[in-house]
């Protein structure tokens, strides 16, 4: 079995064990947002990006969640956290914090997380959806849930989560 087919298995144990109901889709792999849209039809619900970021010194790790389609400025959102700069976390480190590769990256990779140490910032636009899009940390695969049950997962995690209009 490969490593993304197991994080998907480990994602979708969680949230049967937390009673969150979800849909389940296949597709092929997608790297990128425009690939995400070309198999997004007939996919209810808001498409998310997600992007890994660090601090200056690499002490601070971010998984930043948007809408698929919104520009994010990486350095407007290092001022409103009040951390200065940020830059993309390299490949290495998104696989030692989140246990995942490009790609695949999604808030499900905080199962990967055990110390807390990725802040997940999210989209303040992304209440106003009543269902979101997700890969499960294998870019395969796309999981749709309610907010609601999103929210639920979030909190379980225990990660800090900060939410900024981005």
């Amino acid at each position: 079995m490969s490593e993304e087919k197991n994080q998907a298995e480990k994602v979708i144990s969680v949230l049967e064990e937390l009673g969150i109901e979800y849909v389940l889709h296949e597709h092929p792999a997608v790297f990128t947002v425009e690939e995400a849209q070309e198999h997004a039809e007939g996919i209810q619900g808001l498409h998310c990006k997600n992007l890994f970021l660090r601090d200056q010194k690499g002490k601070k790790h971010f998984l930043v969640v948007a809408e698929n389609v919104k520009p994010i400025q990486v350095k407007e959102v290092g001022r409103k956290l009040g951390v200065g700069n940020l830059s993309f976390g390299s490949p290495e480190r998104l696989l030692k914090h989140l246990g995942l590769t490009p790609g695949a990256v999604s808030p499900f990779g905080l199962i990967n997380d055990p110390e807390h140490k990725v802040v997940l910032v999210l989209d303040e636009e992304l209440k106003k959806s009543d269902l979101l899009n997700f890969h499960p940390n294998d870019n395969t695969k796309t999981i749709t849930l309610s907010y609601q049950d999103f929210e639920k997962y979030v909190k379980w995690t225990g990660n800090v989560v900060k939410t900024l209009m981005l």
